[in-house]
């Protein structure tokens, strides 16, 4: 990239290109639809789902769009799906999107951790007596496998009661 006489270059400018490569590398030949999904989609359908990539066909006619959802959300996405597919060739300025495809997935440990699906709320750590208590209320089980998963079970109950 050549540098101007003067003067600070732009970061829009100098990442453009690379951006640019890596989100086709995916097939979206528009970035907007991945920087900007929020307001494409709209908040409500931005929480419950995220463009994947699109896949073309035809010299850029009938593409098909993947989004990630997680699967209890996968049925009220798929009600959805005319107003997303309307949406989304809205950005491309012609009915890019002829399909669109749902991957469903787990509302947790995949993607960016600033992903747009709703996160569990932390946990508060167990008091050393409900610790105890699950000790003691496992103690007598033989079978160290089945008390270990027994105590792991237990304490994951009083977490999500410590939670609310």
């Amino acid at each position: 990239m050549k540098r101007k006489s003067r003067g600070f270059l732009q970061t829009g400018g100098l990442l453009k290109s690379r951006i640019r490569g890596a989100t086709e590398k995916r097939g979206f030949a528009e970035t907007r639809l991945l920087t900007n999904w929020v307001d494409i989609a709209g908040p409500a359908i931005a929480k419950l789902c995220s463009p994947v990539k699109v896949t073309y066909k035809q010299q850029g006619f009938g593409a098909t769009l993947t989004v990630l959802t997680t699967g209890a959300n996968a049925p009220m996405l798929q009600m959805q799906l005319p107003q997303i597919m309307t949406k989304v060739n809205a950005v491309y300025g012609y009915n890019a999107i002829s399909k669109i495809n749902i991957t469903q997935t787990a509302p947790t440990g995949f993607g960016e951790p600033d992903a747009a699906f709703e996160r569990k709320k932390p946990t508060k750590p167990l008091s050393d007596v409900q610790r105890k208590d699950v000790e003691l209320s496992v103690k007598d089980v033989s079978d160290s496998s089945l008390q270990d998963a027994l105590t792991r079970l237990g304490e994951n109950i009083l977490k999500r009661q410590n939670k609310d």
